[in-house]
């Protein structure tokens, strides 16, 4: 593990990144112990604060873990799907709203996403997957439920419907095109959007699912895109139309 001291970069981002390189590359193995603070300054030639602040920048990212005690230190952690998910809506919420992400362009990447999910729910969804459909589907169906609440359900719901695929790989990916994206959508039309219109889309989505019906499931959610988008382009349109001149 080598860092350039020349670079303009700073130098507790490159010891970080040449540790996070090894750990990727299979160099340093899950639960392998790295070298003490004392030992990464002699190695990178740097001072103890310089790589401490390194070794915080890598448990940040949860690919390090620290253990105290005469056994402890710093040891490479095993990540998990389910810690990665925090990371990957945080930089899709930020991506999005940094570069001022088009509504269509969002809108289009999600459903496209989440359609690819769809014939594998219909094969492989739990019971548990159809119940938390299902309660969702009620919950959203209570008159005095908050906007709030209801983008909260509506979230809820599509993430039933991406981890009934079964594919950990896949609930990782979406995290963030449902966590992220879908809040975004909801900001922009919670104003003008039918609830009875989404909860007849979001049973029609869950009934399919249930037959282990995919290519329904699928024009379902064509349908609840094309209701979306149309209902998004509206409001904008409402939008710039009230701005003065």
């Amino acid at each position: 593990m080598k860092i350039d001291p020349n670079s303009s970069a700073d130098l507790s981002a490159q010891i970080a990144k040449a540790i996070r390189d090894a750990i990727v590359s299979g160099a340093l193995i899950v639960d392998a112990r790295l070298p003490s603070e004392a030992e990464l300054a002699e190695q990178f030639q740097v001072s103890r604060p310089t790589v401490r602040e390194a070794l915080k920048r890598l448990a940040a990212q949860s690919l390090i873990r620290t253990q105290r005690g005469a056994s402890g230190g710093a040891f490479v952690n095993r990540l998990s799907y389910e810690q990665a998910y925090s990371q990957q809506i945080t930089t899709s919420t930020l991506l999005l709203s940094m570069n001022s992400v088009g509504f269509d362009t969002a809108c289009e990447a999600r459903f496209a996403l989440e359609r690819a999910c769809a014939p594998l729910s219909a094969r492989r969804r739990s019971a548990d997957h159809l119940a938390t459909m299902r309660a969702e589907i009620y919950r959203q169906s209570q008159p005095g439920l908050t906007d709030e609440a209801f983008c909260a359900s509506d979230v809820a719901f599509h993430r039933a419907l991406v981890d009934g695929a079964g594919n950990p790989v896949l609930s990782y990916q979406l995290a963030g095109a449902v966590e992220a994206m879908q809040p975004l959508m909801n900001m922009i039309t919670f104003t003008a959007r039918s609830r009875e219109a989404i909860l007849a889309l979001h049973t029609g989505i869950t009934d399919a699912l249930d037959a282990r019906d995919g290519r329904t499931a699928m024009r379902r959610l064509e349908e609840l895109e094309t209701y979306t988008r149309d209902l998004g382009q509206s409001v904008m349109s409402a939008r710039a139309g009230q701005r003065p001149a």
